[in-house]
């Protein structure tokens, strides 16, 4: 590879239909399938720190099939188009590449905001939390540099929400924010206990994820998953915190196995007291929030006031703006003025005929500025 040729990087989001793009990605997936004939083609999700897409090379495979892998940059030339109202990027080539050809802060996707001021915020929470065993606790967690550094940087999720670096202490921070304002609204609720559980509901993610290149799950996650690994986190730690009381460990506990609600959410156990309830629901509400926020921002290529279809959300989500906005509105003139007879006036007044068409029109309801449109115009305020 010549590294004295610079490529002019071209992001996800700015890949536009039906126009031939040459530039770096990160894989993030690849599956290699076959056609009808029996003929592989390559599946790939590749992307950058905008975000991924999918992407088919469907002739001489088997020139570059085992040439790279997940986690390689790859150069490529192709064409991005709408297939079923999705981006889909069709690859005519491909190479892999060298990380020292690239710019690695395009390819990772992370918080708009300082790890270190994310963590600082977290802290003061804690610090500020009045029950000495909680505080306790979550002290034992953030002494540990190796636990402390990985939840500054962990995502939230591979795919679904704040899934990008720093994703889980921003949804943590997020969480808080909620449990301030609403968790005093119900005075069952125990904010310390209520803070606790948000602070390590997906502690278990910074083992269970992957995210040193692309973001994915490691074999731990993979076989036990967040909510199992950070159980484990709890009891590890708990036996650094002397005289615990065993009903508090408990209920940290449940919490952890509780947050995503219902069973068949994958919670071994569904919330059966307040402050777990709340998590839930809080958990929840954040998620989706923050899933929904993110497809609207990538997705302005889709045609019509409707994103693509979300998985996640069984939906589609409404370009609100955009709806809003609708057709542009094109002011006419105002009616000619018509005498109106009446005993006590003698100045002609201006109202609209009975029968007028509307002074107020889209742009595409008639023609305009041509022969035609004129008489069509003429004809149409003839009528009434």
């Amino acid at each position: 590879m010549d590294r004295t040729i610079p490529l002019m990087k071209t992001f996800v989001k700015d890949l536009q239909p039906n126009q031939i793009a040459r530039s770096n990605f990160l894989v993030q997936n690849k599956d290699v399938r076959q056609k009808k004939s029996g003929e592989p083609f390559l599946s790939l999700t590749i992307g950058d720190k905008s975000g991924d897409i999918d992407a088919k090379m469907w002739d001489n495979v088997a020139d570059v099939v085992d040439l790279f892998g997940v986690g390689d940059f790859v150069r490529v030339k192709g064409v991005m188009s709408l297939y079923n109202g999705r981006p889909q990027f069709t690859i005519h080539s491909l190479e892999r590449i060298d990380e020292r050809d690239v710019h690695l802060p395009d390819f990772f996707a992370a918080s708009a905001r300082d790890p270190e001021e994310m963590f600082a915020e977290l802290k003061g929470i804690v610090d500020a939390m009045q029950d000495p065993h909680l505080k306790a606790l979550l002290l034992a967690f953030f002494n540990d540099p190796s636990i402390r550094e990985r939840y500054k940087k962990a995502p939230a999720a591979k795919q679904i929400h704040h899934a990008f670096l720093g994703g889980l202490i921003e949804h943590v921070l997020s969480l808080c924010t909620l449990a301030k304002t609403v968790g005093p609204h119900y005075p069952v609720v125990n904010l310390d206990l209520l803070l606790t559980g948000i602070i390590l509901h997906d502690i278990g993610k910074i083992e269970e994820l992957t995210y040193e290149r692309s973001l994915g799950y490691s074999d731990v996650g993979q076989l036990l998953g967040h909510i199992a690994i950070g159980v484990r986190f709890l009891h590890d730690k708990l036996r650094e915190v002397p005289d615990f009381p065993a009903g508090l460990a408990v209920l940290v506990e449940h919490m952890i196995l509780s947050h995503h609600g219902k069973l068949e959410f994958g919670s071994p156990k569904v919330p059966m007291f307040p402050e777990a309830l709340l998590l839930s629901y809080l958990d929840d509400l954040d998620s989706k929030m923050e899933c929904m926020r993110a497809q609207l921002e990538r997705d302005d290529r889709t045609e019509g006031s409707f994103s693509a279809y979300n998985y996640a959300m069984e939906r589609t989500f409404l370009k609100k703006d955009l709806f809003l906005d609708g057709p542009r509105i094109v002011e006419e003139a105002p009616p000619e003025a018509v005498p109106v007879e009446s005993s006590g006036r003698s100045n002609p007044v201006a109202v609209k005929r009975p029968n007028a068409p509307s002074t107020r029109r889209t742009e595409s309801s008639f023609p305009s500025n041509s022969l035609f449109g004129d008489k069509l115009l003429g004809a149409l305020g003839d009528e009434s």
